[in-house]
């Protein structure tokens, strides 16, 4: 059977070459970083040019980098590190209401021990509006976080415009930026950001690390507590096979950025196009046009989302609803009710995340079961609807023309 993976959001696959960057330090340069003779200096070297190919690719300096666990701790140590940090100054926190649950839970703790949180709301295309987040700004504001690209729907927000924000009223910003490194341009300076996190994973590197952009003079507390690794910002002995993973991958995947991108919009549009011609009740969510290259979200009418992605499997075809992390939940996508969608309707929805091995051919093969997996799920469907394509009322008609003026 046909193996298609479009899941690429929740995860990638490793490249081969990866294989050979890391062996060394499963056999002779076993060294732990942080002892002094000469195999555990190797195992530092080799940290600390990972640390300066993560800073080259994102135009920051190497002290500035903390390698972390994942992008997940990497969010928690910026949220919860800055506001420990500054709660004398102040102890409201902004963000937005489709942030990944790393950021959205971590906040919510925060609440529990007396912080304040304003979660701003998204239009229906899952971009935050700059004003709404200027007109959130107390005195007593000591963080914002906003996240460059959302992990469902794609929408790239607009960092550059919330950060001028941030900076006239000089208040910390934070952007998660786990969907977009290694993707798109992610440029630390460029965005006028404070604190960004990345994941290794998400760009063909090793799972289980990440890492956390500091920029020099913000203030976060110690995360976690133990030894003087990182700078003294994260105890622990480092995770040398996953750092030299993530900087290998991240410094490949940023020499082949710019051909990518265009090959995965190329396909993506052409996916968005194909789908939304052949199938009747489809709406394509998140932006038409600003959107990651490689991420497709629709949200079927009159079926459910767990019984498409179940029938997808039996053909050989990945993908997912919505957020990896948050796969089990029967509950509806926080991000889909957020845009504004009805419950029925956020039920139904599909995440397909194009990567580094898709192909045209691949596509076509995605299009013709998807086609006959929702008539199929519809005529079984308790609503009884008519879905040929003469009686179609498109969802998405505007965002069609959007997309092909694009």
């Amino acid at each position: 059977m046909k193996l298609v993976y479009l899941d690429n959001a929740a995860t990638t696959k490793p490249r081969p070459e990866l294989v050979e960057a890391i062996l060394p330090f499963l056999g002779e340069r076993y060294g732990n970083p942080s002892s002094i003779y000469s195999i555990a200096r190797d195992a530092k070297a080799a940290v600390e040019d990972a640390r300066e190919k993560v800073a080259k690719v994102i135009n920051a300096n190497p002290e500035e980098i903390i390698f972390t666990g994942s992008g997940t701790e990497a969010d928690n140590m910026a949220i919860k590190g800055v506001a420990y940090a500054n709660a004398k100054r102040g102890n409201h926190i902004i963000t937005s209401a489709i942030e990944h649950h790393a950021v959205l839970d971590s906040i919510k703790r925060l609440e529990r021990r007396g912080f304040k949180a304003t979660f701003v709301p998204v239009d229906s295309y899952g971009m935050v509006n700059p004003s709404d987040v200027e007109e959130a700004i107390t005195d007593d504001t000591v963080l914002i976080s906003i996240m460059h690209a959302n992990n469902e729907v794609g929408t790239i927000q607009p960092i550059e415009d919330i950060a001028e924000s941030a900076k006239k009223h000089g208040v910390v910003f934070h952007t998660d930026a786990v969907q977009t490194t290694g993707h798109i341009s992610v440029d630390v300076k460029e965005l006028g950001v404070d604190l960004l996190s990345l994941s290794g994973h998400k760009f063909k590197g090793p799972k289980g690390v990440g890492a956390l952009w500091v920029r020099k003079g913000v203030r976060i507390e110690r995360f976690i507590d133990g030894g003087g690794q990182e700078r003294n910002r994260r105890a622990g002995t480092e995770n040398v096979l996953g750092i030299v993973g993530l900087a290998v991958a991240l410094e490949m995947a940023e020499k082949e950025m710019e051909q990518e991108m265009a090959r995965l919009a190329q396909l993506r549009d052409y996916l968005i196009k194909e789908v939304m011609e052949r199938i009747p009740y489809v709406r394509l969510n998140g932006h038409p046009t600003r959107r990651l290259p490689g991420n497709v979200s629709f949200c079927f009418e009159f079926i459910e989302g767990e019984s498409l992605l179940l029938s997808l499997d039996n053909v050989g075809i990945c993908g997912s609803s919505g957020s990896a992390c948050t796969s089990g939940s029967l509950e509806p996508s926080h991000v889909l009710l957020a845009m504004g969608l009805p419950h029925e309707i956020a039920h139904g929805s599909l995440r397909l995340s194009l990567g580094h091995e898709t192909t045209a051919e691949d596509i076509d093969y995605v299009v013709e079961m998807l086609t006959g997996i929702v008539n199929k799920l519809r005529e079984m469907s308790p609503f009884g609807v008519d879905v040929s394509l003469d009686s179609a009322c498109r969802c998405v008609e505007d965002d069609r023309h959007l997309i092909e003026s694009h």
